[in-house]
């Protein structure tokens, strides 16, 4: 008898307990993964379509031209002393330029500060003088073809470059380097109006001397040398220029 209430009275608790969950608790497994996933998926991105926009730097027929300025002034003109004269930067503006810088380069010489003009050859610039300079010039060269009016080995054409291509003269061309003392720390070389290698042999022997190089074509050679004898004197810095002209001879 009392096995048979004990029973009676489990199953009664079961219905009850049916009958009182609530019904989230018998959703499946699948059912709550599906739900749980949904709601970890991104959120989608609406694409702006392009022809619904417009750039206004696409559009400058809209914007009107900006006009250009009457005068290039940006103010007012101050009164201040604060004001920053750019000419009072120049470090070089109370040193007098050396005699022998260079004004111009024509085609056929040079122009010197001093008024002197160089024509018909190159230009050696060593401890404050200039010489005319023609390295072009062979020892077989024929003599008094100029006296004769003829065009001879004395015009400026003639070869300065070797079989590489390379500017090469021969080492009579720096006689006067070799017997000048102290001998200046840096040689400029314009080698015309384009710059052209300088043969391994001509770097060599004025290394040798203890005179450094720079090579450049004649108008930047002539520019380097202005500023260079101006800040480290005369003595210091020579230059050999070749004419702007120069024709080499084929």
């Amino acid at each position: 008898m009392d096995s048979c209430l004990l029973s009676n009275s489990l199953s009664l608790c079961r219905v009850c307990k049916v009958a009182i969950s609530p019904p989230w608790i018998f959703r499946s497994f699948s059912q709550c993964t599906f739900r749980s996933t949904a709601r970890l998926q991104p959120t989608r991105i609406s694409v702006i379509n392009r022809s619904s926009y417009r750039c206004l730097h696409a559009r400058s027929r809209l914007l009107s031209p900006s006009k250009p300025p009457k005068s290039r002034d940006r103010g007012p003109k101050s009164n201040e002393d604060t004001q920053t004269d750019f000419s009072a930067m120049d470090v070089l503006r109370n040193t007098t330029p050396p005699a022998t810088a260079i004004d111009a380069c024509t085609n056929d010489g040079f122009a010197l500060n001093n008024n002197v003009r160089i024509s018909g050859s190159g230009l050696l610039l060593v401890g404050g003088e200039a010489f005319r300079w023609r390295p072009w010039l062979r020892e077989s060269r024929i003599e008094g073809t100029v006296g004769e009016e003829g065009l001879g080995d004395d015009t400026r054409t003639g070869r300065l470059r070797n079989v590489k291509g390379q500017w090469e003269v021969p080492q009579g061309a720096w006689g006067m380097l070799e017997l000048l003392w102290p001998k200046p720390d840096l040689l400029i070389i314009g080698t015309g109006l384009h710059v052209i290698p300088i043969a391994p042999s001509v770097r060599t022997y004025l290394n040798d001397l203890g005179i450094r190089l720079e090579v450049q074509d004649t108008r930047n050679a002539a520019a380097q040398f202005n500023l260079l004898a101006t800040e480290r004197g005369v003595s210091q810095v020579a230059a050999a220029l070749t004419p702007i002209g120069w024709k080499e001879l084929r």
